[in-house]
């Protein structure tokens, strides 16, 4: 039987050579005829046996790879919750703006940005947008009349809007456009 790469099987795929390895050596076959039997490896084969024998068929079973979620991060969980405190219940307050920074908004620059200010750690900008998806905050899109506002030239007809005591117009011609120069 051809080798094939175990790491690109599904590990449900994986899990069953892992059985088929373990019912060959039960049978009494050698490793070296069971890896070919199996289309694995013989180091692979010898993993399998020795994981086995150490900790019974429990270590066959399928298991999550990679690091696990928060783990080995950049910022300690004192630091996280101190930023996710500063953008969720202080955002009415503390926008961006008003920390002193040029953002209007919390986005992920915004966010780079303040975690360098607060405790001068370098983040990438993808490393921050996994920090907010693991806090729950997703982009937004801007509301619907964002979109729809019109830039023309304001009418002197918008005058009577702004009319009233204490409030004057002054209307200057500026590049074909009109500006109003509003004072109290």
């Amino acid at each position: 039987m051809e080798k094939d790469d175990a790491r690109k099987l599904s590990p449900l795929a994986q899990h069953e050579r892992r059985k088929q390895v373990i019912r060959a050596h039960k049978r009494g076959r050698a490793r070296s005829q069971i890896a070919e039997e199996v289309g694995l490896s013989y180091t692979a084969v010898t993993k399998t046996i020795a994981r086995y024998e150490q900790d019974g068929a429990a270590s066959l079973a399928p298991r999550t790879r990679g690091r696990r979620s928060g783990q080995n991060c950049a910022l300690t969980e004192a630091q996280e919750q101190a930023i996710q405190r500063t953008i969720y219940y202080q955002s009415c307050d503390k926008r961006p703006e008003r920390l002193k920074m040029q953002f209007a908004l919390w986005s992920r620059a915004a966010v780079m940005e303040l975690i360098k200010h607060e405790y001068d750690v370098e983040l990438h900008v993808r490393s921050v947008g996994k920090y907010l998806k693991r806090w729950g905050l997703t982009p937004q899109k801007p509301i619907k009349r964002a979109y729809e506002q019109s830039h023309g030239p304001v009418k002197p007809s918008d005058a009577a809007d702004f009319s009233g005591p204490g409030f004057r117009v002054d209307w200057k011609v500026t590049i074909g456009q009109h500006q109003a120069a509003c004072s109290a």
